[in-house]
């Protein structure tokens, strides 16, 4: 004997006299016991943050208000604000103490190596991420290698080689000098970012007849353009901030840069005793770096997401 099952009745249209049947739903809340645990998470990565912010910002406006105080006022009233700004601390370090030569230097020479940098290591990443050739690895393990290499070890021998070269002491040898400190870094985080890349629009290209450089700057660097700019940033910090390449390979008092040009004012200033003027030179020296960051900070974070966003 064949049984057949009755389905289940529909629900039936408002206003009618047959009952509907009410199913409990699954409301998407989370136990209370995991929603305290996440409650108790946030709250401490919350106080950790702002412990850290603290920490950060904290000496940095320390900085910048003692460089408009007087010297009395330094170490009268340390953390108390200026009674007025004094703007001829600025002006004594930046005309005085030679701080617009040395920024100048900083300049010229961080300007010179970012720009060869990017170009040289642009290319090197792109190769190495797009084509396959004998050696493809051993090359990029080599940069690899490189970010490992402790300068210390280099130093003595990098002398030799730019003083034979006839580059000491100048800055287009300290640019080329800078360039090769930054290229391992440059492309080992720019080649990952190039496979990140869709290979149909350079394909196009290829097949529209367009060449390995015109592909290249037209199409791949356009969109590679976060990466380059987290990258930039990057080596512009280390570039801006290096102080032990420029004190071995460039002892010309006239062409310093802003890192030997702050040790020399801290020496000088604090034989003087104007440590106002010493800390306005220091402000003057970290506002670029500053300054860059605040600019291009979305594109950072861009740059740095979007190989694991793909």
């Amino acid at each position: 004997m064949k049984t057949t099952e009755t389905p289940a009745p529909l629900p039936a249209e408002s206003g009618s006299g047959i009952p509907v049947t009410k199913v409990d739903l699954p409301t998407g809340k989370r136990p209370k016991g995991r929603e305290k645990e996440g409650n108790v998470l946030n709250v401490f990565s919350h106080g950790i943050l702002v412990i850290w912010a603290v920490m950060v910002v904290l000496p940095l406006l320390w900085a910048v208000m003692t460089s408009f105080k007087d010297d009395g006022s330094i170490f009268g009233s340390p953390w108390s604000l200026p009674d007025k700004l004094h703007f001829d601390n600025w002006s004594r370090a930046w005309i005085q103490a030679n701080m617009s030569d040395y920024f100048l230097n900083t300049v010229l020479v961080v300007g010179g190596s970012l720009v060869g940098t990017l170009v040289l290591g642009s290319m090197a990443a792109y190769v190495l991420a797009r084509f396959d050739f004998p050696g493809n690895r051993f090359i990029y393990y080599l940069f690899v290698g490189g970010m490992s290499f402790p300068i210390m070890l280099a130093l003595v021998p990098l002398f030799y080689v730019v003083n034979n070269m006839g580059l000491l002491n100048s800055i287009h040898g300290l640019i080329l000098v800078y360039i090769a400190y930054s290229l391992p870094f440059t492309v080992f985080f720019l080649t990952a970012f190039f496979r990140t890349l869709p290979t149909s629009v350079a394909e196009a290209a290829f097949v529209d007849g367009a060449s390995h450089s015109r592909t290249f700057f037209q199409i791949m660097v356009p969109m590679a353009k976060p990466g380059l700019i987290s990258v930039g940033i990057f080596n512009f910090l280390g570039q801006w901030n290096q102080y032990m390449l420029p004190t071995v390979l460039n002892t010309d008092p006239d062409k310093h840069v802003l890192t030997q040009g702050l040790v020399q004012l801290a020496v000088s200033q604090g034989y003087k005793g104007d440590w106002s003027g010493l800390f306005a030179g220091l402000v003057m020296a970290m506002l670029p770096v500053l300054a860059a960051y605040v600019v291009f900070q979305r594109q950072v974070v861009q740059g740095l997401t979007a190989g694991a966003l793909k």
